[in-house]
């Protein structure tokens, strides 16, 4: 007890803020039910194993912890046992749906370290601050559960105010399935459709000027017609549906989506119907083998990864990814726990290298790998999911994702983490350079170099190898239906197309409508074909499954992809400028990207400023230079320009944010901060070169630092890609992720790869021997050079 009261300035009492890991390790997976239990830092509130606690007193001096054990209780019968009522709208979680986990006794002790000296808890001869500070983590949610049910309870969307009496303009408008393009550019991505009056338009602007062109946000500005629903994401689960309301400025719930949207020719039965149709046509056992009398597989490697809700196509990637040399060698064989953890900021679960070599050690150790009666418990990686999508609103849901989105999400997150360091970059294998070459009529050429991970391929249908069997297939499906019969799955026919097919798509050549030639000073059609400057060490072959057939039918391509085990795309390599070609000559991109369109003020903005008394020009102007931000910074902008000589000047083509002058010191200063050079620029900008405002500024637009850097697939070549790998192009097959489902945001990930001579396969915690391999249902293939 001398001891205890000589660190009581070492012990906290949890303040509302603090965050208490109490439920895991956060350098390793024990927990409080592993032999020794788990350390609670009464200082920092962190959890660590017995073998990891002394790591952490070395490290910070902290004596006391809070060590709990818990122990399994006897299970009554089956029949004996009450099932427990949910008391939350939740799945995998303490008192959610399928909480029917077993019972466990709690047992506590105050551990004074290095000698691990023990004192009952509880008891009256602690002193009142240990006492309180110990009831305190005890009753307080741990940091792993309230984010559990903060990730559930953010999935529900609010009913927007503007739904049920939203009023839709009959002008005839009937959209697409396809080929959609904002009305006011040329922007083809990031589309959202205004269900009032049909309009499709892009969607805001992002800070480093990637994202659309804010036309569809002005649209409502001029016209007040509060509701749209992003293209792309309709399908017949209309709640899933990303429908924004501008007056309420959120994500919001329309309860009459499917009469919204069939008033513009949508229509939503026929989404319902065939998604029923894919889910009976598609063939869920085969791919995870299911039936078959599998040898489960245990040890270093084989360790699986319990599903947190939805987290199958994390567990599918991160299996493959810790499957690889690069990933291995750097979180693993390279990277020892206790150097991770003495590098690591004062919370390492806050750190993605820490929960990157965690994971790592927790998959590739075998110590999380120990036989049970059916399988293995598998490991539950709910720090690596908490860091890896932080600030992300997709990954941090419950939802379920496409696996190719969080593949380039993980290469994009562990290259932030590693910067201008190649050695010590994981992903660098994966990166390659595609080379393409434009010819217009005139017969002049372009090049243009990009730098990607993925290889997304289309599957060319005609190019089928079994059209006969197909054929009579059709025509025996044909006088079933009209017979009232249902074809059985064993009977279906579906077409197998030759990877080698999907790999001849890429390269050949496709016409580019509308494309401006320099030559000819007008736009024509020209001609592109696409080849490898680079080949990678590991090549990402991503197969385009998903399409949309007309009226709006989502279709899941019921095909075979007929991969073999090694392939050589050495033919595909680019060659560059060719003695006798003519480039074109310099001028416009070779994209043609429209002119920047005239800076425009938000009228929200300026109307504001106005009331208030400034001058409308001024008003336009603090707007403009401010990227239409909000009334505040475009007052702090006004302020601070009122005696600008050229205030009073027209507005010109060139009076935008990004051309505006900075103070270089104030910039250098916040760099010096730790702030990003561009983001520093775009906070200065926003409050009027103040440093201070500019400081507060950026940390009330998180959003700014995270847009700041492109998506890395369709990044242009920069300085970073010197260090590109290049070599071969032989490759062998080392592992493939599968898609049971009709759409890559519902259904399951399953991952198969070549392990140790023989493919096992990786279905969240069930690690197996492959039986019968469905290599032809992939929808990522991963492929690694063969060496020389």
């Amino acid at each position: 007890m001398d001891l205890l009261r000589s660190h009581l300035h070492k012990v906290r009492i949890p303040e509302p803020t603090n965050r208490i890991h109490k439920d895991e390790c956060c350098i390793s997976f024990d927990t409080p039910r592993s032999e020794w239990g788990l350390y609670v830092d009464m200082n920092s509130f962190l959890g660590f194993g017995r073998e990891h606690v002394e790591w952490n007193f070395e490290k910070t001096g902290n004596p006391v912890y809070l060590h709990i054990v818990q122990r399994r209780k006897p299970e009554p019968d089956e029949a004996d046992r009450p099932l427990k009522k949910p008391t939350l709208l939740a799945i995998g979680v303490e008192g959610g749906f399928g909480d029917q986990e077993p019972e466990y006794d709690e047992t506590f002790e105050i551990t004074i370290l290095p000698d691990f000296i023990s004192l009952p808890f509880p008891s009256v001869d602690l002193p009142e601050k240990v006492r309180l500070a110990v009831d305190k983590v005890i009753l307080t949610e741990s940091a792993d559960r309230k984010q559990q049910l903060a990730a559930w309870v953010a999935d529900k969307k609010k009913l927007s105010a503007y739904a049920m009496d939203l009023k839709q303009i009959d002008n005839g408008v009937i959209v697409p399935s396809t080929g959609w393009k904002c009305s006011k550019c040329d922007k083809t991505e990031n589309l959202w459709l205004n269900l009032t009056d049909g309009m499709i338009l892009c969607g805001r602007k992002l800070w480093d000027g990637s994202g659309g062109n804010n036309h569809a946000i002005e649209h409502y500005e001029q016209t007040k017609y509060p509701l749209a629903v992003k293209l792309g994401t309709i399908t017949a689960d209309l709640e899933a549906a990303d429908v924004f309301s501008y007056p309420e400025d959120d994500s919001v719930e329309d309860p009459l989506l499917a009469q919204h949207l069939s008033h513009f020719g949508i229509d939503f039965s026929s989404l319902q119907k065939r998604e029923l149709d894919c889910n009976t046509n598609y063939d869920w056992n085969r791919i995870q083998e299911s039936g078959k009398d599998a040898e489960l597989l245990f040890g270093p490697g084989y360790t699986g990864l319990a599903n947190l809700g939805n987290s199958c196509y994390m567990a599918s990637i991160m299996q493959v990814m810790f499957s690889t040399h690069p990933f291995v060698s750097r979180y693993f064989e390279k990277q020892s726990l206790k150097a991770a953890f003495a590098t690591a900021p004062a919370d390492p679960t806050l750190d993605l290298n820490m929960q990157m070599t965690k994971l790592g050690h927790g998959l590739l150790s075998g110590k999380c790998s120990a036989p049970m009666k059916e399988g293995q418990e598998g490991i539950r990686p709910r720090m690596f999911k908490s860091v890896i999508a932080a600030n992300h609103p997709e990954f941090s849901s419950m939802r379920q994702q496409d696996a190719l989105d969080f593949f380039l999400h993980l290469i994009d997150r562990v290259e932030q983490a590693n910067p201008g360091s190649h050695e010590l970059n994981p992903c660098s294998g994966f990166k390659f350079i595609i080379e393409e070459r434009v010819q217009c009529p005139s017969g002049k050429v372009s090049y243009n170099k990009r730098s990607d991970y993925i290889l997304s391929l289309s599957i060319p249908l005609h190019e089928a190898t079994n059209k006969e069997q197909l054929e009579a297939f059709n025509q025996k499906k044909a006088a079933m239906d009209l017979d009232g019969k249902e074809v059985s799955n064993e009977e279906i026919v579906r077409p197998r197309v030759p990877l080698e097919a999907c790999l001849a798509s890429f390269s050949g050549p496709e016409e580019i409508p509308d494309f401006y030639s320099t030559a000819l000073n007008s736009k024509t059609t020209a001609t592109k074909t696409a080849g490898f400057n680079t080949f990678p060490d590991y090549l990402v072959l991503h197969m385009r499954k998903f399409v949309m057939e007309a009226g709006w039918v989502p279709k899941k391509l019921d095909v075979y992809i007929d991969v073999p085990d090694t392939i050589d795309i050495s033919h595909m390599r680019s060659k560059g400028v060719q003695p006798g070609e003519e480039l074109l000559p310099e001028g416009v991109s070779v994209d043609h990207k429209a002119e920047p369109a005239p800076p425009v003020a938000s009228e929200d903005i300026v109307s504001q400023l106005a009331s208030m008394g400034f001058d409308y020009l001024h008003c336009q102007k603090a707007a403009i230079n401010t990227s239409n931000t909000g009334v505040e910074e475009a007052m702090n902008w006004l302020l601070s320009h009122m005696d600008d000589p050229d205030i009073n000047d027209p507005i010109s083509n060139d009076s935008r944010a990004s051309e505006q002058a900075v103070d270089e010191a104030s910039v250098q200063t916040l760099i010096s901060f730790g702030f990003p050079e561009d983001v520093a620029i775009k906070a200065l900008k926003a409050s009027g070169g103040n440093i201070e405002k500019a400081t507060d500024w950026i940390f009330s637009h998180p959003e700014a630092s995270s847009s700041a850097s492109a998506d890395s697939s369709t990044s242009n070549v920069n300085a970073d890609d010197t260090y590109i790998p290049d070599g071969s192009g032989r490759y062998k097959l080392m592992a493939f992720v599968s898609h049971m489902g009709t759409s890559t945001h519902c259904g399951h990930y399953v991952a198969h790869v070549l392990k140790d001579g023989r493919w096992a396969i990786f279905n969240d915690s069930k690690v197996a021997a492959s039986v019968d391999l469905p290599k032809d249902m992939g929808y990522l293939y991963f492929f690694q050079r063969i060496s020389n």
